[in-house]
């Protein structure tokens, strides 16, 4: 038996981002034979009527056509009247405005991802905090049918929802176009040391989705999406280079909602909130990140107390003269160096889009010099700063 190896970079750097691939896999338009349960394409968006996508008699073969359009498709599906029930839409944007009351009496302000901190309004951990305001509200929001059709599509089953909650308040600016969670998180240097086969593997771990809570016409500035751009595979190194900015900026594409109405998308799609340029509009929309299972360890690991363990140990060997490679690689084995999940609103982020984790901890007290002691309080502090 014989076969030809395709050919690819195991590691992606920023000569890879070339404007002229990019534009060849953006640049073509969705034939709506390819999905024959959408209702129709608008400019490369798929619009699903849900009586039709529930009331299919084969949902293998729904979720299957969902799969290919979040995959090799335009990467953005639209599922037209997904919450039918606007009573269950308007209690939980009540729970919602009591959330945000409730920051606001406390005087915190959330800070927001991609956008200036107060100048909209954000829940974050929406979906614990709604569910102990009002449990009876948020089981008949979440007892939703598109929502867990799409997610078991994506992830399969044991998926995990999370929900933040953004307001665009009129005059509130857009975005700047970036791709999601996880590696389009990370600075272009922390997303660069994963080799390609992993930014091939993070749009899949997670499903990004928003529920509109009010009608959204494209005056109030709903998402603003570039269909098919979740195929370029350096699109994590791409998204802040100005070339790759400006040509989102002329090229993306924004369709209205309407209350009730839900959005899904391929994380690497490169998308952006956009400007609310109405005057009585203030735009609100839950969003979903739902991950897939498999993204967790198969032991639990109290690396809060290994890494207390194992700092005067790493002090000792520097002191005697150890390699920064030798020390770190000791973290690696024992700090938790993932900064997620964790309480956006107590552990924001701090020069970038993540909080510091645990390894970032023990490399800076390494590199300052801190004692044992002031380790450990500064590894409680960042617990207790992680939990809701």
């Amino acid at each position: 038996m014989s076969f030809t190896a395709v050919h690819r970079r195991a590691w992606l750097s920023e000569q890879d981002c070339d404007l002229g691939s990019f534009r060849a896999l953006v640049e073509r338009t969705a034939d709506p034979a390819d999905y024959p349960y959408a209702s129709a394409v608008d400019r490369n968006v798929l619009l699903y009527d849900t009586g039709r996508v529930l009331g299919a008699k084969d949902r293998r073969e729904v979720q299957e056509e969902l799969v290919r359009a979040l995959t090799d498709g335009p990467g953005v599906v639209v599922c037209r009247g997904a919450f039918p029930d606007h009573a269950v839409v308007d209690r939980f944007t009540e729970v919602f405005d009591s959330l945000i009351r409730e920051q606001y009496a406390a005087g915190t302000t959330a800070g927001d991802h991609f956008a200036k901190p107060g100048a909209n309004e954000r829940v974050w951990n929406a979906l614990e905090k709604a569910a102990l305001y009002d449990p009876a509200a948020f089981a008949d929001y979440y007892a939703n049918p598109v929502v867990a059709l799409v997610s078991e599509a994506w992830l399969g089953p044991g998926y995990q929802v999370t929900s933040q909650v953004n307001v665009v308040n009129p005059g509130g600016l857009a975005q700047t176009v970036h791709r999601d969670y996880h590696l389009g998180f990370l600075s272009d240097e922390a997303a660069a040391a994963y080799p390609a086969h992993v930014h091939r593997l993070s749009p899949v771990l997670t499903l990004q989705g928003a529920v509109a809570h009010c009608d959204m016409p494209v005056e109030s500035g709903p998402t603003l999406y570039l269909p098919f751009s979740q195929l370029f595979e350096p699109g994590y190194l791409a998204w802040r280079r100005p070339e790759f900015q400006a040509y989102f900026k002329e090229h993306h594409v924004q369709l209205p909602l309407a209350k009730g109405d839900a959005v899904f998308f391929n994380p690497a799609l490169f998308h952006a909130a956009g400007t609310n340029r109405t005057t009585d509009v203030r735009r609100m929309a839950n969003l979903l990140q739902v991950s897939s299972a498999f993204g967790r360890a198969m032991e639990t690991v109290d690396r809060e107390a290994v890494s207390n363990a194992v700092y005067p140990a790493l002090l000792r060997r520097k002191a005697e003269g150890a390699d920064a490679e030798w020390l770190d690689n000791v973290i690696a084995a024992s700090a938790e160096g993932y900064p997620f999940p964790t309480n956006l609103d107590s552990d924001p982020p701090v020069d970038g889009l993540a909080p510091p984790s645990q390894a970032d901890l023990v490399r800076r007290a390494l590199a300052e010099g801190w004692t044992p002691r002031t380790l450990r309080d500064e590894l409680r502090a960042c617990a207790d700063r992680r939990t809701s």
